[in-house]
Formats: C-alpha cells, sequence, structure tokens
C-alpha cells in the first residue's frame, strides 16, 4: 500500500528526517512512537505532503511522488484525497454542526450531493458512536466527542490510509478510551492505518508493527510483542524505561 523510500526533510539548516525506508502493507496498523522532536509528525505530514520531503520517494497504492522534482498539483491532490489525517487538535468548524462538518468534504471536495453526504455523515457518526449528537455544534461536544467527530470527518472522504497525529494528546485521561476504542474498531475492520501516540497500551493491542524513531531515523521496528519486550536496540530500551 505505501512504499516510503530514503525520505529526508529538512526545514533551512535542521534535518529532521535523515532517509527513512518503510513500507506498509494494505490493512497494516503501523504505530509510530519516539522522544519529542524524533521528526515522527514530520514523517506523518509527509505521507500526505503536507509537509513536502526535501528528497526521496512516495508510493501510495502504485501511485508514486518523486520529490527530486517538482510535484504537479493532480500529484500532490491524489495523495491528500486518498489519506485521512486526524490531527491532535480538532479543528472541526466551530459555526457547523456534527453532521455539517462531516458532510463539507464529500460536498466541497468530491461534489457529492447534499443528500448522498448526508446519508453518510450519518452513518460514519452513528458508527463513532455519536448518532444522538448530529445537530450539536463543538462547543457543546466533550473534547473526545470532538475528535470522533474528526476522524468520522476523515472516513467521509473514503481514503485508502488513515494517518492519526498523536489523536489523544489534547484529551483529558477518561476521554481517551472512547478514542482509542474508534481507532481499534478501524484496525479490526481492516483500515491501513499509521499512528503517531504515546499511548503504548493501543500500540501493544491494536499494532501490526512498531516503529521507534529517534533523531530523524528508524532505529528498530518489530512486531509490539517483541519489540516492547525484547528490544533489539539500546536507545530502545533506553526510551522505553522511560516511559514505562
Amino acid at each position: 500500500m505505501i512504499a516510503i523510500k530514503d525520505i529526508t526533510k529538512s526545514f533551512g539548516e535542521l534535518e529532521v528526517l535523515k532517509g527513512i525506508d518503510l513500507e506498509i502493507t494494505k490493512g497494516e496498523v503501523v504505530v509510530v512512537i519516539g522522544p519529542s522532536g524524533s521528526g515522527k509528525t514530520t514523517l506523518l505530514r509527509c505521507l500526505n505532503i503536507l509537509e513536502v520531503p526535501t528528497s526521496g520517494s512516495i508510493t501510495l497504492d502504485g501511485h508514486t511522488a518523486d520529490f527530486s522534482k517538482r510535484l504537479a498539483k493532480k500529484e500532490i491532490d491524489y495523495f491528500r484525497s486518498e489519506t485521512g489525517m486526524v490531527f491532535q487538535g480538532y479543528n472541526l468548524f466551530p459555526h457547523k454542526t456534527a453532521l455539517e462538518n462531516v458532510m463539507e468534504g464529500p460536498v466541497i471536495v468530491k461534489k457529492e450531493s447534499k443528500v448522498s453526504a448526508r446519508n453518510k455523515a450519518e452513518k460514519l457518526l452513528t458508527k463513532v458512536g455519536l448518532g444522538d449528537k448530529l445537530d450539536f455544534y463543538p462547543f457543546q461536544l466533550s473534547g473526545g466527542q470532538q475528535q470522533r467527530v474528526g476522524i468520522a470527518r476523515a472516513l467521509a472522504l473514503e481514503p485508502k490510509v488513515m494517518l492519526f497525529d498523536e489523536p489523544t494528546s489534547a484529551l483529558d485521561p477518561e476521554l481517551i478510551g472512547e478514542v482509542l476504542q474508534v481507532m481499534k474498531d478501524l484496525a479490526d475492520e481492516g483500515m491501513t492505518m499509521v499512528v503517531v501516540t504515546h499511548e503504548m497500551r493501543f500500540a501493544q493491542d491494536a499494532a501490526d508493527e512498531v516503529v521507534f524513531i529517534d533523531k530523524g531515523k528508524i532505529i528498530e521496528r518489530n512486531k509490539p510483542s517483541e519489540l516492547f519486550t525484547n528490544p533489539k536496540e539500546e536507545r530502545t530500551r533506553q526510551f522505553l524505561n522511560l516511559i514505562s
């Protein structure tokens, strides 16, 4: 589904990603962990070209973006349309209801009819446990509920891959579980997912592979049962000891 080859990303003289190679198969859940500033979020943003890599290439479902040359707008649009992004912040339109927030993408981006988009939005909001909150505005919803609207909004564009950038980091502890449960349900349904998170329990329970990044490089990658109990690299052991 995704092949990342020798991706680098620099901001001025600061090199944030230093030659990332990673392959993700269809239906796989890959959790990316690492210390703050290690490049996790930058990698995620490169996957849907919110950040344009400095060099390397990314292939998504047979379509390759080669960053040694300037990308055409249609190439960027393809990657953004096929990857659903869920951010740390909820980024909902405050003046629109939950239903209207989820309808927005299909109507504006995919030119769906409002009737079709409404039917889809109702189903998705019910799927994430908010079927009784269709007409609520963001200020009437808890943080966990807003994030679940954000997940439904990303799913409404029917992406091939879902990208999650620390989706529970802004939530109170008692609200984290409801968001993680929705993500686990998506994983169980076979959605291809790349998740940047500090929630190690989610990584252990839902990930097919855990990737540990530090200082812009992949230090270690393995099945969660192996990486968490028997890490091969000393740097991985140091990190896991600090967060355990």
